[in-house]
């Protein structure tokens, strides 16, 4: 099974409310690897590696109703994973 990277824009307000804390969290307990980070336009971008059903399994998480906050919208991009990541971090 081919790894897959999953870009994920998560808008609402998602900034200084724990959420990339609780994503990273997530991602770990799902055994992903990658990374978040709140943009200068108050979204946070998340970064994720690992088996495709692990990564929509952290994208249902982000749309979910019990994260920190609340999230008005998630717009997703998958790809190739590059293999490039190691452990998750809040960035």
């Amino acid at each position: 099974m081919t790894d897959v990277r999953l870009t994920a824009w998560v808008r609402g307000r998602v900034q200084g409310v724990g959420f990339r804390w609780w994503t990273r969290a997530r991602a770990l307990e799902l055994g992903l690897v990658g990374w978040a980070r709140n943009t200068a336009d108050g979204r946070v971008e998340v970064v994720a590696e690992g088996p495709r059903e692990a990564a929509a399994g952290l994208l249902e998480s982000l749309r979910g109703c019990a994260t920190p906050g609340k999230v008005d919208g998630v717009v997703e991009r998958w790809s190739e994973a590059k293999g490039d990541l190691v452990g998750f971090v809040e960035r």
